[in-house]
């Protein structure tokens, strides 16, 4: 406990670091804020075209899509705030940086997580939030305590899985000193696929995204359930079981660790 406490303690320290550096230059923050909710924008443009067109996607209505994406672009903004560190790994391995991370006394995956924090993600966040409160009042979903306790750990697991991606991109970049570019395929494009319920792609789709990598046990069930089309405890909790994907992440990140070689810069 004492560790994890004093890594805690430490990983603050980082954030409070990158935050006081940030607000040296207000304006620079404030308009790259302004941008990430500019870009996230046009995907919500899209979803209110779509239907202005169609009343109904698969069933789902506009309000209810919009409660879909908004949880989703707040999982993946979570996770692209305080993981950003995994996002940039390359550089930090092609420069040797890795090299001296490894000779600290510090557990080297919060030291790469404590690199970068981009609180300017905030902007992208504030826009999925409007999205959200606008869903949940146009939705007609009657709430209670489970159905808030299930938007809770929506954003818990699909922080995670988001996370572990990132992982599993900086763990792969040991064996090519390089970013692999699709794996913006199940980062970013998983962000925009993210805007409408995963069943909506057909069931090959949902079969994957539910055994190989788990976006529709942090979106598409638990949505349904808050929807009031599926019943069950077991939907309340299954974002959580999501959390799982970290560990295949970690497994490669240390599998990369053990046979990192340095980069020879």
């Amino acid at each position: 406990m004492g560790r994890v406490y004093r890594g805690c303690r430490l990983y603050g320290h980082y954030i409070a670091i990158h935050v006081r550096s940030m607000m040296q230059y207000k304006v620079s923050f404030f308009l790259t804020a302004v941008g990430q909710f500019l870009v996230s924008f046009n995907v919500f443009l899209g979803i209110f075209f779509m239907f202005q067109r169609f009343s109904r996607v698969e069933g789902f209505t506009y309000s209810e899509v919009l409660l879909c994406f908004s949880i989703v672009l707040l999982e993946f903004s979570l996770a692209e705030m305080w993981a950003r560190g995994f996002d940039q790994f390359p550089g930090t391995v092609r420069s040797g940086e890795f090299d001296r991370i490894l000779v600290r006394p510090q557990n080297e995956i919060l030291q790469v997580l404590g690199s970068k924090f981009e609180m300017t993600r905030i902007g992208r966040m504030l826009q999925a939030v409007v999205m959200f409160v606008y869903g949940v009042v146009k939705s007609g979903v009657e709430w209670d305590f489970l159905k808030v306790l299930t938007v809770v750990f929506m954003l818990i697991g699909g922080t995670a899985v988001f996370a572990g991606l990132f992982l599993i991109y900086a763990g792969l970049c040991f064996f090519t000193l390089d970013g692999l570019e699709f794996m913006n395929v199940f980062t970013d494009g998983a962000r925009e696929f993210g805007k409408y319920p995963i069943g909506v792609y057909g069931k090959k789709m949902l079969l994957f995204a539910t055994f190989f990598i788990p976006y529709a046990l942090v979106q598409y069930y638990p949505l349904l359930f808050i929807l009031g089309r599926r019943s069950g405890l077991f939907y309340v909790f299954l974002p959580l079981f999501a959390c799982w994907f970290l560990v295949p992440a970690l497994l490669l990140w240390k599998f990369g660790v053990r046979h990192y070689k340095s980069s020879g810069s």
